[in-house]
């Protein structure tokens, strides 16, 4: 393809986009952004690592409650630990929650509160990798950087026709996905991509009669649009196990304890457990602990079975880990989603001393 075809693609792309970019809190409209508003750094990148592995669905309103109330990223950057990852609870992939601190406080730290304007400058910065560095540099300052995230290795895979499957191809769809980002405005056509991807060319049914690109897509010629991108065959995932006790008073509190920063869940509230290796552990209290069923949780590389062991007992008990939170301090809102599930099945029960 010359240099002339693929600079026509791009424009196609963006004229497309211009009619018809998604609305996001975190976004900058393209009308608004050749009006001369520039994207806020601080935005883009909580926006980036909150989609990480996540919907845009269930981003949305993560993003309006962390950016009421850290609007900065010096405000994220004095906010306590605990409170940023209650927040995060629910989102999954808690690493994230831990590094987002760690990277505002760097950038206050190292960067006089300004994030880096370039790629390999971001990379320096705690928690952003490669295609962070690269949608930050792109959206928020216009760098050419080539951003490659799994909608758009679908429309490059389908664009070009390329039958290797994935993960192995992942070089090649990122060598072909640079050669169409033009520039100028390339923060603009990053995301023009990401949305082509998430409401044209769909994993399903690609809505190939109204795609921009439907003309030069060599999937679409030969019809095989619907099956691309291959993917290698996944292992299956292994199964873990473990137990929680779920202890609450009789004046309403419940007993948790802070995870270990490092692992999964890292830094998150939870209950006494064992470790999830199936082998059994030390009560964290004497009470008359009752089984109540279990909860299953999937994580990236495995799926998880909890044992739920639950019991009641007076306000005079002592534990040996964790502590009591009384109604007022404990949310269950702030615990990680296995968690939760397992607060429900315990709270749902007609729990008596």
């Amino acid at each position: 393809m010359r240099d002339g075809e693929r600079a026509a693609l791009s424009g196609d792309l963006l004229d497309w986009y211009d009619r018809n970019a998604r609305v996001m809190p975190w976004r900058v409209p393209p009308e608004d952004k050749k009006a001369g508003v520039r994207p806020d750094p601080y935005r883009v990148w909580l926006s980036e690592v909150m989609l990480q592995q996540t919907t845009v669905a269930a981003v949305r309103d993560y993003f309006r409650r962390f950016t009421d109330r850290w609007p900065t990223v010096a405000d994220l950057a004095a906010a306590e630990d605990a409170a940023v990852m209650g927040e995060w609870a629910g989102l999954g992939y808690y690493a994230r929650a831990r590094n987002l601190l760690a990277c505002a406080r760097a950038v206050m730290r190292d960067h006089g509160g300004v994030f880096p304007t370039s790629r390999d400058g971001l990379l320096s910065l705690p928690g952003i990798g490669p295609y962070t560095a690269a949608a930050i540099a792109s959206i928020a300052y216009d760098e050419p950087a080539t951003v490659v995230d799994g909608n758009v290795e679908r429309v490059m895979s389908r664009l070009w026709l390329v039958t290797d499957p994935l993960p192995g191809s992942k070089a090649e769809l990122t060598r072909l996905a640079a050669l169409l980002t033009p520039p100028q405005r390339p923060g603009d056509y990053a995301q023009a991509v990401m949305d082509l991807g998430a409401t044209i060319c769909t994993p399903r049914n690609p809505a190939c009669g109204i795609c921009p690109w439907r003309t030069p897509c060599r999937a679409q010629a030969e019809g095989v649009q619907s099956t691309l991108p291959r993917k290698a065959d996944k292992a299956a995932k292994p199964i873990r196990q473990g137990t929680l006790w779920l202890a609450h008073r009789t004046d309403g509190a419940w007993l948790v304890e802070r995870r270990p920063d490092r692992g999964l869940l890292g830094g998150m509230l939870g209950f006494p457990g064992s470790d999830w290796d199936g082998a059994g552990g030390a009560e964290p209290l004497s009470a008359d602990w009752q089984d109540v069923g279990e909860v299953r949780h999937t994580f990236t590389h495995f799926h998880l079975i909890l044992r739920l062991s639950v019991a009641t007992v007076a306000p005079d008990v002592t534990p040996s880990r964790g502590e009591f939170l009384p109604p007022a301090q404990f949310r269950p809102a702030d615990l990680p989603t296995v968690m939760r599930k397992a607060y429900d099945v315990a709270a749902s029960g007609d729990l008596r001393v």
